[in-house]
């Protein structure tokens, strides 16, 4: 069989195979990349008509994530503690290393602190400190993150660890955080100075299995254009051993020693 798939023939059509199978390969992984985005773009869409409501109707300080709770929008009012501030670090913007800025906001009516991320900041980079006074924050919810054990400075943290700051902040926390989609302090908005916001994460997008099916169609089409080279060389082989066999049988005198063959004549 390897001397047939040697034969110019043949390495021409595993050329075109391979051809074949490569464009197969790339139109696939286009077709799942639409069907990421596809679904994408329906979450950006759900998450943006989603309603702002109050705190309190989401949920209450110590009490358990809610299930639909990632993305939601709350409204809130309180005031930032400027000695909570913590710098989350290792956090990337756009490919960009830095940190994100976490501050302690505490609710009025419930006495209770909320994480906040307030934006982000490049490597190096102070943190500018919070706004004074009375804030109305809207903010997007998102659970607490794993602990991460990772030395870092004081002031510094490696995750959004609600537990670790249970210990740092007094009093009672909701079992949360959010980050920072707007501010007013008396009725005008708070530029985030020296701050970029952080896009709030999206929930877990599931694909769009149509296009997931065109992917797949592709890829088994590329697998096929390989396997069906090998099938014509195999049975292109397959039949030249039978030809050389009947040739022999047939005491054809290609087939025959030479000087038989002159003999013969």
């Amino acid at each position: 069989m390897l001397r047939t798939a040697t034969r110019p023939r043949w390495l021409g059509l595993l050329l075109v195979a391979i051809a074949l199978a490569v464009l197969a390969f790339y139109l696939g992984r286009w077709q799942y990349q639409v069907a990421y985005d596809t679904e994408r773009v329906k979450v950006v869409e759900a998450a943006a008509e989603r309603d702002v409501r109050p705190l309190d109707d989401v949920l209450a300080p110590r009490a358990a994530f809610p299930d639909d709770g990632s993305g939601q929008r709350v409204s809130a009012t309180g005031h930032y503690v400027a000695e909570g501030q913590r710098l989350i670090t290792v956090r990337l913007l756009d490919g960009r290393e830095g940190g994100w800025v976490l501050d302690q906001f505490v609710v009025d009516h419930t006495g209770a602190n909320l994480p906040i991320v307030r934006g982000w900041i490049a490597k190096g980079a102070d943190a500018p400190p919070p706004p004074t006074g009375t804030v109305t924050l809207i903010g997007s919810l998102a659970p607490g993150e794993a602990p991460d054990e990772r030395g870092v400075p004081e002031g510094q943290m490696t995750s959004i660890d609600l537990a670790s700051l249970v210990n740092q902040w007094p009093g009672d926390i909701y079992n949360a955080f959010a980050f920072a989609v707007d501010e007013e302090v008396g009725g005008a908005p708070v530029a985030a100075s020296g701050l970029e916001r952080v896009p709030p994460p999206l929930p877990d997008v599931e694909l769009n299995w149509r296009n997931v099916m065109y992917a797949v169609q592709w890829w088994c089409f590329g697998g096929f254009a390989i396997w069906m080279w090998l099938k014509m060389v195999r049975q292109a082989a397959r039949q030249e051993r039978e030809d050389g066999l009947a040739r022999q049988d047939q005491g054809d005198p290609s087939e025959l020693p030479v000087a038989a063959a002159r003999k013969e004549s």
